[in-house]
């Protein structure tokens, strides 16, 4: 709603919260990390709309997000396999020693906290953080509360002139390959996730950041390139998508069967209608599954058309013309 809206963007923008409740007006501090989830608003992801319509917020939020992930339901045997084999872990595991289940309250979990270090032996924890890096394995969480108190308190690592100006050179790049994808486009698409110089100081954030978890003074070139991969693969990501405006995303949201299902659809719609010809919508789609395809299909392929400016939609969408 536009008040869930407005909230957000005081918090997200004035780092504020304004309090207005049983006689109490006051404005709260907000300085805290922002780790946010949503659905999209159709229900589930559309790869034939763009990111923008798909999410309905507004960029003046989005854009202070530094990492925006779009996260998907692409159907993949391997992936599905291994979210399964997650799951069932959770579950097989939960009743064990230091499990979250009934039974791994009892002796199991004991023994685990027996063997954690006490939260006020400094010297333990310490020892115990330098043996997992040099080693291997996993912090338990108290040595890794104890951690990131320690960064927090402690470490501030800064900018050397050589990260900066990478960080400012990569910059100007993604400036122009966003600059070159709109005007590829046409000129007049406008980015979900607009790349300004609030997407350079998050870039400043992520590399201070990583260099933080390394308890390093120094940003280092290795932070800088993590920093810009993470980048790309979330918000770049999230923002190419209205580049491309479902230009053949149905190949590949599809596998198998379901992307030959798609390929014939759109060598029927093309025979059907050559270019410059029109036809009544409602029929075409009643051909289409006479001729043995999947409506829902069909109707993926007529949007993905339309989005295209291959056809296009005319009273109130009960006539179909085909333009190129």
């Amino acid at each position: 709603s536009d008040t869930t809206r407005a909230i957000l963007h005081e918090a997200m923008e004035q780092q504020t919260i304004s309090v207005a409740k049983a006689g109490i007006t006051t404005v709260l501090n907000s300085r805290a990390s922002v780790l946010a989830a949503a659905n999209p608003i159709f229900g589930r992801y559309d790869d034939l709309r763009s990111a923008g319509e798909n999410i309905d917020l507004m960029t003046t939020i989005l854009s202070r997000f530094d990492l925006i992930f779009i996260v998907r339901d692409v159907r993949d045997e391997e992936r599905d396999k291994a979210i399964c084999r997650h799951v069932m872990g959770v579950h097989v595991n939960a009743g064990g020693p230091g499990g979250g289940g009934p039974e791994g309250a009892g002796g199991g979990a004991q023994d685990d906290q027996d063997d954690e270090p006490d939260d006020d032996d400094d010297d333990a924890i310490a020892e115990k953080a330098m043996r997992v890096a040099e080693e291997g394995g996993k912090l338990d969480i108290k040595t890794f509360k104890k951690f990131v108190q320690f960064v927090r308190s402690r470490c501030s690592p800064r900018l050397s002139e050589a990260s900066s100006e990478v960080l400012a050179s990569q910059y100007v790049k993604i400036r122009d390959s966003v600059r070159a994808r709109c005007a590829q486009a046409g000129g007049d698409t406008a980015q979900v996730v607009p790349i300004t110089v609030r997407q350079l100081e998050a870039l400043v954030r992520l590399s201070e950041s990583l260099a933080k978890m390394r308890l390093s003074a120094t940003v280092a070139a290795e932070d800088v390139a993590e920093a810009l991969r993470l980048f790309k693969v979330s918000t770049m990501a999230a923002s190419e998508t209205d580049a491309t405006n479902g230009q053949d995303l149905l190949q590949q949201s599809a596998a198998g069967p379901d992307r030959d299902a798609y390929a014939r659809c759109e060598s029927f719609l093309r025979s059907r209608l050559p270019p410059g010809s029109a036809c009544n919508k409602p029929r075409l789609l009643e051909e289409a599954v006479g001729a043995g395809m999947n409506a829902n299909i069909v109707a993926r392929v007529v949007r993905a058309f339309c989005q295209r400016g291959e056809f296009v939609e005319k009273n109130s969408g009960r006539v179909l013309k085909r333009i190129k």
